[in-house]
Protein backbone atom coordinates (compact mmCIF):
# COMPACT_ATOMS: atom_id res chain seq x y z
CA UNK A 1 0.00 0.00 0.00
CA UNK A 2 2.24 2.36 0.82
CA UNK A 3 4.50 1.70 -2.60
CA UNK A 4 1.34 2.17 -4.39
CA UNK A 5 0.97 6.00 -2.50
CA UNK A 6 4.25 6.75 -3.27
CA UNK A 7 4.48 5.45 -6.90
CA UNK A 8 1.13 7.74 -7.35
CA UNK A 9 2.34 10.72 -5.50
CA UNK A 10 5.73 10.80 -7.85
CA UNK A 11 3.00 10.95 -11.46
CA UNK A 12 1.01 13.33 -9.90
CA UNK A 13 3.90 15.10 -8.52
CA UNK A 14 5.23 14.87 -12.55
CA UNK A 15 1.48 15.99 -13.94
CA UNK A 16 1.89 19.15 -11.03
CA UNK A 17 5.54 19.78 -12.52
CA UNK A 18 4.20 20.11 -16.25
CA UNK A 19 1.66 22.21 -14.89
CA UNK A 20 4.19 24.57 -13.08
CA UNK A 21 6.83 24.42 -16.01
CA UNK A 22 4.12 26.13 -18.01
CA UNK A 23 3.33 28.65 -15.43
CA UNK A 24 6.86 29.44 -14.82
CA UNK A 25 7.67 29.88 -18.32
CA UNK A 26 4.88 32.04 -19.36
CA UNK A 27 4.98 34.21 -15.88
CA UNK A 28 8.36 33.47 -14.91
CA UNK A 29 10.79 33.78 -16.99
CA UNK A 30 10.29 37.45 -18.25
CA UNK A 31 10.98 38.48 -14.82
CA UNK A 32 14.28 36.52 -14.54
CA UNK A 33 15.39 38.03 -17.69
CA UNK A 34 14.43 41.40 -16.27
CA UNK A 35 16.99 40.63 -13.79
CA UNK A 36 19.68 38.90 -16.03
CA UNK A 37 19.46 42.57 -17.67
CA UNK A 38 19.70 44.16 -14.54
CA UNK A 39 23.03 42.00 -13.73
CA UNK A 40 24.32 42.49 -16.82
CA UNK A 41 24.39 46.16 -16.71
CA UNK A 42 25.87 46.38 -13.09
CA UNK A 43 28.20 43.83 -14.67
CA UNK A 44 29.25 46.49 -17.48
CA UNK A 45 29.05 49.41 -14.94
CA UNK A 46 31.39 48.00 -12.75
CA UNK A 47 33.67 47.13 -15.75
CA UNK A 48 33.79 50.59 -17.01
CA UNK A 49 34.73 51.79 -13.38
CA UNK A 50 37.28 49.32 -13.09
CA UNK A 51 39.16 50.34 -16.30
CA UNK A 52 38.89 54.19 -15.59
CA UNK A 53 40.82 53.47 -12.39
CA UNK A 54 43.46 51.26 -14.55
CA UNK A 55 42.40 47.86 -13.04
CA UNK A 56 41.36 44.88 -14.95
CA UNK A 57 37.77 43.51 -14.59
CA UNK A 58 37.28 39.41 -14.80
CA UNK A 59 35.03 38.31 -17.47
CA UNK A 60 32.36 36.72 -16.39
CA UNK A 61 31.40 33.51 -18.61
CA UNK A 62 27.83 31.39 -17.83
CA UNK A 63 28.47 27.98 -18.05
CA UNK A 64 24.77 26.93 -19.13
CA UNK A 65 23.72 29.73 -21.52
CA UNK A 66 20.77 31.44 -20.77
CA UNK A 67 18.38 29.30 -23.44
CA UNK A 68 19.07 26.18 -21.88
CA UNK A 69 18.51 27.63 -18.17
CA UNK A 70 15.19 28.84 -19.18
CA UNK A 71 14.12 25.59 -21.49
CA UNK A 72 15.35 22.34 -20.88
CA UNK A 73 16.63 23.16 -17.73
CA UNK A 74 13.95 24.94 -15.87
CA UNK A 75 11.68 21.86 -17.50
CA UNK A 76 14.36 19.58 -15.67
CA UNK A 77 14.21 21.10 -12.47
CA UNK A 78 10.76 21.65 -12.16
CA UNK A 79 9.50 18.18 -12.94
CA UNK A 80 12.36 16.51 -10.58
CA UNK A 81 11.96 18.68 -7.89
CA UNK A 82 7.61 18.15 -8.23
CA UNK A 83 8.32 14.34 -8.86
CA UNK A 84 10.47 14.13 -5.50
CA UNK A 85 8.09 15.98 -3.46
CA UNK A 86 5.02 14.21 -5.14
CA UNK A 87 6.67 11.08 -3.27
CA UNK A 88 7.21 12.69 -0.21
CA UNK A 89 3.57 13.79 -0.55
CA UNK A 90 2.57 10.02 -0.86
CA UNK A 91 4.51 9.16 2.17
CA UNK A 92 3.12 11.57 4.50
CA UNK A 93 0.01 10.15 3.08
CA UNK A 94 0.58 6.77 3.78
CA UNK A 95 1.40 7.68 7.40
CA UNK A 96 -1.59 10.22 8.28
CA UNK A 97 -4.29 8.42 6.41
CA UNK A 98 -6.09 6.50 9.84
CA UNK A 99 -4.71 8.58 12.45
CA UNK A 100 -6.17 11.92 11.50
CA UNK A 101 -8.95 12.64 13.61
CA UNK A 102 -12.47 12.00 12.40
CA UNK A 103 -13.76 9.93 9.63
CA UNK A 104 -12.03 11.85 6.98
CA UNK A 105 -12.44 10.38 3.52
CA UNK A 106 -9.11 10.03 1.52
CA UNK A 107 -9.82 13.35 -0.68
CA UNK A 108 -10.48 15.41 2.99
CA UNK A 109 -7.09 13.90 4.02
CA UNK A 110 -5.33 14.53 1.09
CA UNK A 111 -6.61 18.10 1.24
CA UNK A 112 -5.40 18.71 3.92
CA UNK A 113 -2.20 17.62 4.27
CA UNK A 114 -1.79 19.68 0.77
CA UNK A 115 -3.02 22.92 3.01
CA UNK A 116 -0.40 21.72 5.57
CA UNK A 117 2.22 21.29 3.69
CA UNK A 118 2.36 24.55 1.54
CA UNK A 119 1.48 26.51 4.65
CA UNK A 120 4.73 24.63 6.39
CA UNK A 121 6.72 24.16 4.19
CA UNK A 122 7.04 26.94 1.38
CA UNK A 123 3.97 29.90 2.52
CA UNK A 124 5.63 30.93 6.17
CA UNK A 125 9.46 29.93 5.53
CA UNK A 126 8.76 32.59 2.49
CA UNK A 127 7.67 34.87 4.60
CA UNK A 128 10.63 35.31 6.89
CA UNK A 129 13.10 34.67 3.71
CA UNK A 130 11.17 35.62 0.56
CA UNK A 131 12.70 34.32 -2.86
CA UNK A 132 14.52 36.31 -5.26
CA UNK A 133 15.61 36.02 -8.22
CA UNK A 134 18.85 34.40 -9.41
CA UNK A 135 20.62 37.34 -10.17
CA UNK A 136 20.10 39.02 -6.71
CA UNK A 137 22.20 38.57 -3.90
CA UNK A 138 25.83 38.26 -2.96
CA UNK A 139 27.10 34.46 -4.17
CA UNK A 140 29.68 34.74 -0.84
CA UNK A 141 25.83 34.40 0.78
CA UNK A 142 24.31 32.11 -0.70
CA UNK A 143 25.24 29.47 1.95
CA UNK A 144 24.52 31.04 4.57
CA UNK A 145 21.04 32.61 2.92
CA UNK A 146 20.41 28.48 2.20
CA UNK A 147 21.40 27.50 5.39
CA UNK A 148 18.59 29.87 7.34
CA UNK A 149 15.69 29.42 4.66
CA UNK A 150 16.45 25.67 5.36
CA UNK A 151 16.26 25.96 9.26
CA UNK A 152 12.82 27.92 8.86
CA UNK A 153 11.46 25.49 7.13
CA UNK A 154 12.67 22.43 10.11
CA UNK A 155 11.30 24.99 12.26
CA UNK A 156 7.63 25.29 10.23
CA UNK A 157 7.63 21.61 9.82
CA UNK A 158 8.53 20.70 13.14
CA UNK A 159 5.71 22.99 14.63
CA UNK A 160 3.39 21.83 12.31
CA UNK A 161 4.22 18.37 13.27
CA UNK A 162 3.54 19.35 16.86
CA UNK A 163 0.40 21.14 16.75
CA UNK A 164 -1.12 17.70 14.75
CA UNK A 165 -0.02 15.83 17.35
CA UNK A 166 -1.10 18.46 20.34
CA UNK A 167 -4.15 18.77 19.22
CA UNK A 168 -5.26 14.96 19.62
CA UNK A 169 -4.33 15.72 22.97
CA UNK A 170 -6.45 18.61 23.59
CA UNK A 171 -9.77 17.04 21.45
CA UNK A 172 -11.56 15.35 24.22
CA UNK A 173 -11.04 17.90 26.64
CA UNK A 174 -11.54 21.28 24.77
CA UNK A 175 -13.61 19.71 21.55
CA UNK A 176 -12.75 20.04 17.86
CA UNK A 177 -13.32 23.99 17.47
CA UNK A 178 -11.39 25.23 20.59
CA UNK A 179 -8.35 22.35 19.85
CA UNK A 180 -8.01 23.93 16.40
CA UNK A 181 -7.71 27.56 17.72
CA UNK A 182 -5.51 26.32 20.24
CA UNK A 183 -2.84 24.85 17.88
CA UNK A 184 -3.47 26.91 15.22
CA UNK A 185 -1.79 29.94 18.19
CA UNK A 186 0.34 27.53 19.07
CA UNK A 187 1.91 27.12 15.89
CA UNK A 188 1.75 31.27 15.02
CA UNK A 189 3.58 31.54 18.04
CA UNK A 190 6.27 29.51 17.38
CA UNK A 191 7.03 30.45 13.66
CA UNK A 192 6.65 33.95 14.89
CA UNK A 193 9.26 33.54 17.65
CA UNK A 194 11.75 31.97 15.22
CA UNK A 195 11.22 34.07 12.44
CA UNK A 196 11.95 37.00 15.40
CA UNK A 197 15.08 35.14 16.48
CA UNK A 198 16.53 34.49 12.84
CA UNK A 199 18.97 37.42 11.15
CA UNK A 200 17.07 38.80 8.90
CA UNK A 201 18.48 38.95 5.09
CA UNK A 202 18.13 41.98 2.74
CA UNK A 203 20.35 41.54 -0.20
CA UNK A 204 18.37 43.42 -2.74
CA UNK A 205 19.75 46.24 -4.92
CA UNK A 206 18.17 49.46 -3.96
CA UNK A 207 17.67 50.18 -7.55
CA UNK A 208 16.53 46.99 -8.43
CA UNK A 209 12.87 46.99 -10.29
CA UNK A 210 10.41 46.94 -7.64
CA UNK A 211 7.66 45.80 -10.17
CA UNK A 212 9.77 42.56 -11.38
CA UNK A 213 10.98 41.76 -7.71
CA UNK A 214 6.85 41.43 -6.87
CA UNK A 215 6.28 39.64 -9.71
CA UNK A 216 8.78 37.25 -9.74
CA UNK A 217 7.92 36.63 -5.81
CA UNK A 218 4.57 35.86 -7.27
CA UNK A 219 5.20 33.46 -9.68
CA UNK A 220 7.33 31.57 -6.77
CA UNK A 221 4.71 31.46 -4.71
CA UNK A 222 1.91 30.76 -7.63
CA UNK A 223 4.43 27.61 -8.92
CA UNK A 224 3.97 26.28 -5.15
CA UNK A 225 0.62 26.91 -5.49
CA UNK A 226 -0.02 24.33 -8.26
CA UNK A 227 2.21 22.04 -6.99
CA UNK A 228 0.35 21.66 -3.86
CA UNK A 229 -3.29 22.07 -5.25
CA UNK A 230 -2.75 19.42 -7.93
CA UNK A 231 -1.19 17.11 -5.31
CA UNK A 232 -3.88 17.40 -3.19
CA UNK A 233 -7.20 17.36 -5.37
CA UNK A 234 -5.33 14.77 -7.87
CA UNK A 235 -4.14 12.52 -5.30
CA UNK A 236 -6.91 12.73 -3.64
CA UNK A 237 -9.22 12.23 -6.27
CA UNK A 238 -7.17 8.95 -7.32
CA UNK A 239 -7.14 7.24 -3.83
CA UNK A 240 -10.57 7.87 -2.91
CA UNK A 241 -11.32 6.38 -6.34
CA UNK A 242 -8.99 3.63 -5.79
CA UNK A 243 -10.07 3.46 -2.23
CA UNK A 244 -13.72 3.12 -3.70
CA UNK A 245 -13.17 0.33 -6.01
CA UNK A 246 -11.15 -2.01 -3.21
CA UNK A 247 -14.71 -1.86 -1.10
CA UNK A 248 -16.91 -3.87 -2.62
CA UNK A 249 -13.96 -6.94 -3.05
CA UNK A 250 -13.22 -6.23 0.72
Amino acid sequence: MVRAFLVRGMLVGILAGLLGFGFLKIYGEPQVDIAVAFETQQEIARAAAESAKGETAEAHHDVVSRQVQAGLGLFTAVVVYSAAFGGLFGLAFAFAYGRVPGALTPQAVSLLLAVAGFVAVYLVPSLKYPANPPSVGDPQTIGLRTALYFLMIAVSVAAMIGAFAFRRLLLRRFGDWNASLIVAAYYIVIVALAGLLLPAVNEVPVDFPAVTLWKFRVAAIGAQFILWATLGLVFGALTERAAQRSAPRA
